[in-house]
């Protein structure tokens, strides 16, 4: 069986591939048991280096670093087959579904956290962080840790589990890719009305070219856009007209394509499988969830959904931008972060430098950084 060719989780069980088994982990060399890396301020751990064509299956890594805000200063990156430029390059803590620079238990099919209270008087302490998103490569992979955050990461285990093929990568496998933005925060558009008690869709005017909607992925060449997190912190509550900024829509652009795009819905809640708001406050689902959810009412605080397009990958043949619109049409000028996942296949757009390290950090820490919750 050619070990390129995608078979279900399940039921490609059976079907045994062509392929050698293997992994990269920060264990013990010696044969002792201090199965762990340290990673000092400034410098960069390169987790795997490997060489030849196959993919990665699974990435499981835990840290601890005592510099509190450390999971949106650590960044993950990841190269394939000798590029110059990374394919990945993402706040650690956002890359695994949770953004704000905090931490949280949750569980879905691509990626997923366990967290619990931290161990000892000294903190924090992250969760184990786990990630099964295919990353296929044909000559090189090269994932790594750089440590941008104020003090040194004092404990780095990790596996990186992966196979190696003797068959050429095919031409429409696609390269893993995920990009980070941030506004903080976004900027608002004032709508006016001549409407005594205008309902919400009568006050926010009209978005009809898509312009100032939050870009959560702008990409060029060919490929599948296959989810995203997005992180929201309702930190403008009190100069907002209406204090949900779940009303946004979410418009997603293909190969250039003008308003209306092929794919336009209707609220922020609808894209991320909820409704009527978040009323059910954190949940984790195998698709969709709230990650992170505040703990003062739906309408406030900050909040991380994520949405997974695995049954329903969006295809694009020359670009694509996926965006949504912050409050109704705009109004709103809340922080939004997220992390946009894909696959594509060629050279993509030259992966930008993050923003510097006291800029993308949380507009308002720690309502959500409590580790002892």
């Amino acid at each position: 069986m050619n070990p390129w060719q995608p078979n279900s989780p399940l039921g490609g069980l059976p079907f045994i591939k062509s392929a050698i088994s293997k992994r990269e982990s920060s264990y013990d060399k010696t044969g002792g048991n201090r199965d762990f890396w340290t990673v000092p301020v400034g410098e960069t751990a390169i987790m795997a280096d490997i060489r030849g064509s196959g993919c990665i299956k699974h990435i499981w890594m835990t840290i601890r670093c005592y510099d509190e805000m450390y999971l949106r200063k650590l960044v993950l990156e990841m190269y394939w087959d000798e590029d110059e430029t990374p394919s990945v390059r993402v706040p650690l803590g956002d890359f695994f579904g949770i953004g704000h620079a905090t931490c949280r238990h949750y569980m879905s099919l691509p990626l997923n956290i366990t967290f619990g209270k931290r161990r000892g008087p000294k903190g924090p302490f992250s969760g184990s962080m786990n990630c099964f998103f295919s990353m296929p490569f044909g000559k090189s992979a090269k994932v790594q840790i750089v440590n941008q955050a104020d003090k040194s990461v004092e404990n780095l285990f990790f596996y990186i589990d992966y196979e190696l093929y003797t068959e050429p990568m095919p031409n429409d496998v696609g390269r893993f890719h995920a990009q980070w933005r941030h506004e903080n925060p976004c900027k608002e558009v004032r709508h006016k009305t001549e409407l005594e008690n205008p309902a919400p869709w009568e006050l926010a005017g009209q978005n009809t070219s898509g312009e100032d909607n939050y870009i959560i992925l702008d990409a060029e060449g060919q490929g599948q856009y296959v989810g995203c997190v997005l992180n929201i912190d309702n930190f403008d509550v009190s100069n907002q007209a209406f204090t949900w900024p779940g009303e946004g829509d979410d418009m997603i652009f293909i190969d250039g394509e003008e308003w209306p795009p092929s794919l336009h819905g209707t609220g922020t809640e609808d894209y991320f499988g909820c409704s009527w708001g978040f009323p059910s406050g954190e949940y984790d689902g195998p698709y969709h969830g709230i990650s992170l959810g505040s703990d003062v009412q739906e309408h406030f605080g900050k909040w991380s959904l994520y949405r997974w397009h695995i049954e329903d990958p969006i295809r694009f043949s020359k670009s694509i931008k996926v965006t949504i619109e912050h409050g109704h049409a705009n109004d709103q000028g809340n922080e939004y972060s997220s992390v946009a996942y894909w696959y594509q296949i060629g050279v993509h757009k030259p992966t930008e430098e993050l923003e510097e390290v006291s800029r993308r950090l949380p507009r308002r820490w720690p309502e959500h950084g409590t580790w002892d919750r």
